[in-house]
């Protein structure tokens, strides 16, 4: 067999099927990372096809060699195809830290640097129970979707949630000191339900909970993102603070239900702008009311008007145009889509609540393809 300073033409062929074959956390080729050991093709057309792990544990290495044996058998001439898994050193693992850092320092969030093109939405209440995390995930799911490169932050410390409704199951994989987040639905996902034993509470003081965030938004291979939603716990406390502080370009997104009780309640949740000089998008109405499965006709369960009042209010304290979203229904597939882990907008998009949250993940959709330049004669940033 040819050494790969000799390499055949066949041995050529099939380093460029591999050049097509993505790492599944990173989503970059697998020969750009450096994790392409050795490549051999005997006269026979038999390959042998080494790959680099970062680590020894990586739950992805059925998928990395399934991946790798599809490309290679695609190559004409090639009769078989065995993958060998090798692990890489310490200096292996920090040089691929550093390619996927672009030499940049650590510890840098790359969402606060001037210039990035990728959209942070921080999904906010006032009050816990009006389906935000609910929200979130479905919103994510959709842009998805769409084509969009989408991650969640489930910022909601106490409370975290995200990776059940999303239906991510995998576990971050280390190399280094950088995190790769796992991923469903397409997608990015981290929680610090990923990290506590079974379902053990998190009690923790303000100064860890901002060390946590710092650490979801630094330490995490994110990768090049158009949209970034951090779902926000209930409240104006230490984590809607902190996110203002790591990453002031954070734009809200407050989610509210119909009654008054609560519109007050968001109210005050959104005029935490006025003080972090952070743009409100606008806000989300859930729960707004439920079709009669008899008749059809829309029961106010929780009254009406709420996601309008709080918009209202929110113009006249900011100055600036906050403009309802959407409404969204209350749809018993939302609540079951969210227990089994599937997004209503993927299992059933046509359902009530599943065309209401389609329609604002299209009005987010279109903000982002303005700021990348991807349409024309749509609206300014920060406006619809």
């Amino acid at each position: 067999m040819a050494t790969d300073t000799e390499a055949t033409p066949i041995e050529e062929s099939v380093r460029a099927a591999l050049a097509k074959v993505q790492d599944p956390e990173i989503n970059r080729p697998i020969t750009e990372l450096g994790m392409v050991k050795s490549v051999a093709v005997d006269a026979a057309g038999a390959a042998h096809v080494a790959v680099w792990l970062t680590v020894s544990g990586c739950p992805m290495r059925e998928t990395i060699t399934n991946r790798v044996r599809d490309a290679v058998s695609a190559v004409p001439g090639i009769s078989s195809v065995e993958v060998e898994l090798d692990v890489m050193s310490a200096e292996q693992r920090q040089e691929l830290a550093s390619t996927l850092r672009g030499g940049q320092a650590e510890k840098e969030i790359p969402f606060a640097k001037p210039g990035s093109l990728t959209r942070v939405y921080a999904v906010a209440s006032g009050k816990g129970g009006v389906g935000k995390s609910s929200v979130t995930v479905n919103l994510a799911a959709a842009l998805a979707d769409q084509g969009l490169k989408v991650a969640v932050v489930d910022a909601d410390i106490y409370g975290h949630s995200v990776p059940r409704m999303l239906g991510a199951e995998g576990r971050p994989t280390q190399v280094e000191n950088m995190i790769m987040p796992p991923s469903a639905n397409g997608v990015k996902v981290i929680s610090i339900g990923m990290f506590t034993p079974g379902n053990a509470p998190v009690v923790w003081r303000g100064p860890m909970l901002h060390r946590a965030l710092q650490q979801f938004l630094a330490d995490v291979y994110w990768g090049d993102l158009d949209i970034l939603l951090l779902d926000l716990p209930p409240g104006t406390g230490d984590i809607a603070i902190s996110v203002a502080q790591l990453i002031p370009n954070a734009e809200i997104l407050l989610v509210t239900t119909p009654q008054q009780a609560a519109a007050e309640v968001a109210e005050r949740a959104g005029t935490i702008a006025l003080q972090t000089h952070q743009t409100i998008v606008g806000v989300i109405e859930n729960m707004s009311g439920m079709p009669c499965p008899h008749c059809g006709e829309m029961v106010d369960v929780f009254g009406t008007g709420g996601g309008q009042t709080v918009a209202d209010a929110l113009t006249r304290a900011t100055g600036a145009k906050i403009p309802v979203l959407g409404n969204i229904p209350i749809d018993v597939r939302l609540r079951q889509g969210g227990d089994e882990g599937k997004p209503v907008v993927l299992s059933d998009p046509d359902s009530p609540a599943g065309s209401a949250l389609r329609a604002i993940a299209n009005k987010l959709a279109s903000r982002q393809r303005g700021l990348s330049g991807l349409s024309l004669g749509l609206t300014p940033k920060n406006k619809f």
